[in-house]
């Protein structure tokens, strides 16, 4: 089993629901939340709003704020992993910062409450 965890444009999360969906994953958990990439300040900026530089942070500014998103986040078996995070790209990709990033990690064991299953059995 692996978690499948895609951040994305808040504004995407329709297109990637139906993309979810048309790869057969019907099951999954969406969250708000805020971040921000790398792209998007310089790194010396933030070396010196660190060390308490006011013009730093000045210089900074809209550049350094959060911006929302969407938290996606599936279980699946290992068979499902290439066509889901096809599926995410395909539905998110505009070519400009701030597309997302997806993260696949492995799962040890999973456990459906209700009946007590285990493994795939409880995610399917």
């Amino acid at each position: 089993m692996k978690e499948v965890i895609a951040v994305v444009r808040m504004n995407m999360m329709n297109r990637t629901k139906a993309a979810l969906s048309d790869a057969g994953i019907a099951a999954y958990f969406a969250h708000e939340a805020q971040g921000r990439g790398l792209g998007f300040v310089n790194p010396k900026l933030l070396e010196g709003v660190e060390q308490g530089y006011e013009e730093a942070a000045e210089l900074l500014g809209e550049k350094g704020k959060l911006y929302p998103k969407r938290m996606v986040t599936a279980v699946i078996e290992d068979d499902q992993v290439d066509d889901v995070v096809q599926a995410i790209i395909e539905a998110n990709k505009t070519g400009k910062p701030g597309d997302g990033k997806i993260f696949i990690l492995p799962l040890g064991d999973a456990v459906r409450v209700r009946t007590g299953e285990k493994g795939t059995k409880s995610i399917s």
